[in-house]
Parts: structure tokens; sequence; C-alpha cells
């Protein structure tokens, strides 16, 4: 089987919403290379590459279009949607491998369409970004020490792909967010981090609103 090209809307039903990914099943005959060029090409913040494993159901690798990434929450959803269709599968649980590990999927299908649950890994976080690089991070993002939520730090955080996590107050238009790309870059270099997650708590409910930046 020849492999397709997919582009995909993770996290909606609707056309031209969510959060779009690229998809390339099967890969099995693409080099290395060919999938850095091909996720390059399409231009999505990752394209999910779908390959035969001996140890799990399927094993997946993630590119950007400049770098291979561990794993990618979206595309993960995207790539098992694709699948799933491509199979016809029903009702199941899958076991994917990655450079993040071996992660559980669950596959629910609903009349014509699927619902995708990806169970992500064990949390971990590395100790709060402090002084200067707290303040790169701050002015990066066009904002000033005054928008970021009291008692909650900016750090570090990962369940198999890090990213920093910076806490808004809620009045913060995080919509208008338009970031330094290039200052982000630099500050990625620096503490081996690619992405930047502003998130705002909406107040009195345990649902959070976000933007990722990941330049």
């Amino acid at each position: 089987m020849k492999p397709q090209v997919y582009h995909v809307d993770a996290f909606t039903s609707q056309p031209f919403r969510g959060n779009s990914a690229g998809v390339v099943f099967p890969a099995d005959n693409l080099s290395e290379a060919q999938m850095q060029l091909i996720a390059r090409e399409l231009g999505h913040s990752e394209t999910a590459f779908l390959l035969h494993s001996d140890d799990s159901d399927v094993r997946i690798r993630y590119f950007t279009p400049t770098v291979e990434v561990p794993i990618c929450g979206h595309a993960t959803v995207a790539a098992h949607y694709v699948r799933s269709k491509v199979l016809g599968l029903g009702n199941c649980t899958v076991w994917q491998t990655s450079l993040a590990g071996k992660h559980r999927v669950t596959i629910e299908k609903q009349n014509d369409d699927y619902r995708i649950s990806l169970e992500q890994g064990t949390p971990g976080f590395e100790p709060p970004l402090t002084g200067e690089t707290r303040a790169a991070i701050i002015n990066a993002l066009h904002l000033t020490e005054d928008d970021i939520l009291p008692g909650l730090p900016i750090q570090v955080a990962t369940t198999g792909h890090s990213k920093v996590m910076i806490p808004l107050k809620p009045e913060v238009d995080i919509d208008a967010l338009s970031p330094d790309l290039a200052a982000l870059t630099a500050i990625s270099k620096q503490i081996g981090c690619n992405g930047f997650f502003p998130f705002q708590i909406r107040p009195g409910k345990s649902e959070t609103d976000g933007r990722m930046f990941s330049p």
C-alpha cells in the first residue's frame, strides 16, 4: 500500500475548526529524511507517520517542519482517526509506541465516525523558571509581570513532550497574544524546550483556555 497523506482537524467535528495535523499512513517505506521533507512541505505544527511495530499495534513518529519530536497529542488523535477509518475498526483499545514510550489509545465508533482518547504519560515538572529566563519569556509574549497569575510558577511540564506552562490572569486577552517568535526560539535553545503554553483557568470552573506557540 502506497503512503497516503491526510489533513485532519482534531478536537472538532466541524471543518476548518480544531487543531490541524498531517497524517501519513502507511509510512514504512519512507526514510527519516523523506518524513522530514513531507512534514516541512505540509507545514502543520506536527505530522504523524504511522509505521509497523513488533511490540504494539502501531508505531508513530512525529515531525514538525524542522525536527522530530517525541509525541504530539492532537497529531496522535488525528493519526488514530485516520487508521480507524482506513482499517474500519470498531470499538477497541490499541497500543502505540513512539519516542515517548508506549501509550494506550481508546477507539470508540459512533455511527460512521470515531472518538479517539489518548492516555497521557505520567506528568513531570522541572523547577520553576525564574530571574532572567522568566523575564525573557514574559517579554517575548509581550506581557508584563502583572499579567501572570499569582501563586503559580512559569515552569516546564511534560507528559512525554515538554512545554513551558505560563499561567495568565483571567482578564488577559489570550486570543490577542502575538509573541516575538524569534525571541521564543532563542529561549527554546537555552532551556531545551520548544513549546510555550500560556493558559487561563476559568473562574469557578475546572476548565482552562490556552494557546500554544512552538516556533
